[in-house]
């Protein structure tokens, strides 16, 4: 069964839904052991990284989630700030993240002729793949995801840059390395083309 982390931050029950409807049995939980026989993991996460992290560490799941992902090699993908929790910090905090890609999270500068793109970057948008992946199979050249995200994270290792999206310049949507991936947008929240995302992620 995959299973939605659930550490106080997060839209849970949409993304439990999402894969309901493409008939992928999941469910979001806080219980440790339950988390532990997981297939499949979803990291999801909306709001600020500290925060994030702070209600990760106070429910003890850092280290039962890093034996689980680095260990145990369990597939897992994170989801807006879910991804960002995954690199090595944030510039907006000051406590460290997971540390799973050798990332940061940065925010949106914009000024000259992109002073007027507002931050944070909310709506549609589309990805274009740079590193394909079985994550990113079958999508077709109308798919769009839905973002509503000031920061996204920057990868040191072009290899980990599966696709990237278009404001104010390229910057990396969706990131992956051996049994982690993340998504930048909310698959959630984007109708079929979020649905297909976690259905190839149920099955790889």
């Amino acid at each position: 069964m995959i299973v939605v982390v659930d550490y106080g931050v997060g839209n849970l029950g949409s993304i439990v839904n999402m894969f309901k409807k493409v008939g992928v049995k999941a469910a979001a939980s806080s219980d440790q052991e339950v988390i532990a026989q997981a297939k499949k993991l979803i990291l999801p996460g909306i709001g600020a990284f500290d925060a994030g992290m702070q209600k990760l560490n106070e429910r003890g799941f850092v280290p039962l989630l890093t034996q689980l992902v680095m260990e145990k090699k369990v597939p897992v993908l994170g989801l807006c700030l879910g991804l960002q929790l995954m690199t090595k910090g944030s510039a907006e905090g000051q406590l460290a993240g997971l540390g799973w890609f050798d990332a940061e999270t940065v925010r949106f500068k914009f000024d000259g002729d992109q002073s007027n793109l507002k931050v944070p970057h909310m709506g549609w948008n589309t990805i274009e793949v740079r590193n394909p992946h079985p994550l990113l199979a079958n999508l077709d050249v109308e798919t769009r995801f839905y973002f509503v995200h000031p920061f996204y994270v920057q990868c040191h290792d072009a290899s980990s840059v599966l696709a990237e999206t278009d404001y104010g310049g390229p910057f990396h949507s969706v990131v992956g390395k051996d049994n982690i991936v993340g998504a930048q947008f909310h698959p959630e929240k984007s109708h079929k083309f979020g649905m297909n995302l976690l259905k190839n992620f149920a099955e790889l």
